[in-house]
């Protein structure tokens, strides 16, 4: 791990962390719910019940955070090899949705009322009181929310710390609602839910929207790709790279790239430079929590030129029978596919061979005759034993 980086917690110490941080909050939202509710009755403030309510609709989202969380610290396993994160992510979008229809709901009720003036009601300066202790109340759940949300990069723990600050804003337009109808302005309050409404239903659905751009692998930010693609091309052995493609997956990131190498470089070599990569990537860029690495000896990302080439077995029924039949030994061939043609380096013991010339003829003639076999060129190397 990279020097700063903070450590990764497992799943199940996860779940522990996010238990804890929603049980809290849970249990401030249950007393300024019922708080709310009930001054917002005696006090006649249909801004106060309209915060009360959503306060309510917190101890429900807190409840899909902890069922959430529970699922989500689960394991991979061959039906989910990805890990079940995206529970978090469709629990999160519930929990958007849920928020706009609560203020629907909210907004509908303050909308009837403005259209009976009759109906409005001076409220109480109790009502006052409950909402300052609201806003400290909820601006301190926010906070401690977000740190942990920080913590564990997770967009589900995110949206409710702002869950939290949004009801913290709620009731400072409380404070305002109630403050004009006290000064002799009774409308003040109702236009005050009203606006409450409209500020839940704008977290709802920025909550949501989030939410399904992850659920349709919406990828990485153009600044968070930018760091990826350097950190990919500081990694010495890499030319290039192409296809790059990343996917969010529980507040993570997901990365498939494929990476341009030496085409003389031997299998292993190139795996090295691809684990390099892929360790880099997961130390560099806090979100990565997985890279693909593909290898290439050439840019394929427009078209494969070596597609239609056959395979090692049919290549060699036509070269390495030659080899034979002219008596020359072959201690092994290795095949290049490049830029549509194949390429062999051919290694022959100099010990067995008498006419250092007879092999380089060989391999032109089977260069002439392998046309068909889109034989592009014979490299012959002498081994010294």
């Amino acid at each position: 791990m990279s020097q700063g980086a903070r450590p990764v917690l497992d799943s199940q110490a996860r779940y522990r962390v996010v238990k804890r941080v929603t049980l809290v909050g849970a249990l401030v939202n249950l007393v300024l719910a019922a708080g709310k509710l009930v001054i917002g009755w005696l006090g006649h403030s249909q801004a106060l019940i309209a915060d009360g309510v959503h306060s309510l609709s917190d101890l429900l989202t807190d409840a899909v955070v902890l069922i959430a969380a529970k699922h989500a610290s689960h394991p991979a396993d061959e039906e989910h090899p990805y890990g079940h994160r995206r529970v978090e992510t469709v629990a999160t979008t519930a929990l958007g949705l849920f928020l706009v229809m609560v203020a629907v709901g909210i907004g509908a009720d303050a909308a009837i009322h403005l259209l009976e003036p009759q109906s409005l009601e001076r409220p109480e300066t109790l009502v006052l009181y409950m909402a300052a202790l609201s806003v400290l109340a909820k601006e301190g759940l926010y906070r401690y929310t977000l740190i942990s949300a920080n913590r564990l990069r997770s967009a589900m723990l995110r949206a409710n710390a702002w869950h939290h600050r949004s009801d913290a804003v709620s009731s400072v337009v409380v404070i305002i609602g109630a403050g004009g109808a006290l000064l002799g302005y009774p409308w003040f309050d109702t236009v005050a839910a009203l606006v409450v409404s409209v500020m839940i239903a704008k977290e709802g659905g920025e909550i949501a929207w989030h939410s399904l751009r992850e659920l349709i692998d919406t990828g990485l930010e153009p600044e968070a790709l930018a760091r990826v693609r350097d950190t990919i091309l500081e990694v010495d052995g890499v030319r290039a790279l192409h296809m790059l493609r990343t996917r969010t997956h529980g507040g993570r990131a997901l990365v498939d790239v494929h990476i341009q190498v030496d085409p003389r470089l031997s299998v292993s070599e190139g795996h090295q430079i691809g684990e390099m990569v892929r360790r880099r990537l997961m130390e560099a860029v806090e979100d990565v929590d997985d890279v693909m690495v593909h290898v290439d000896p050439e840019d394929d990302e427009e078209c494969s030129p070596c597609h239609h080439l056959p395979l090692r077995n049919k290549v060699l029924r036509h070269v390495a029978e030659r080899w034979r039949a002219e008596g020359i030994p072959v201690d092994q061939i290795t095949l290049h596919y490049l830029d549509g043609k194949i390429y062999l380096d051919v290694f022959v013991p100099l010990s067995r061979v008498t006419d250092l010339d007879e092999a380089q003829d060989l391999a032109q003639r089977l260069v002439e005759e392998g046309r068909d076999e889109h034989i592009g060129g014979i490299h012959v190397h002498y081994t010294a034993l």
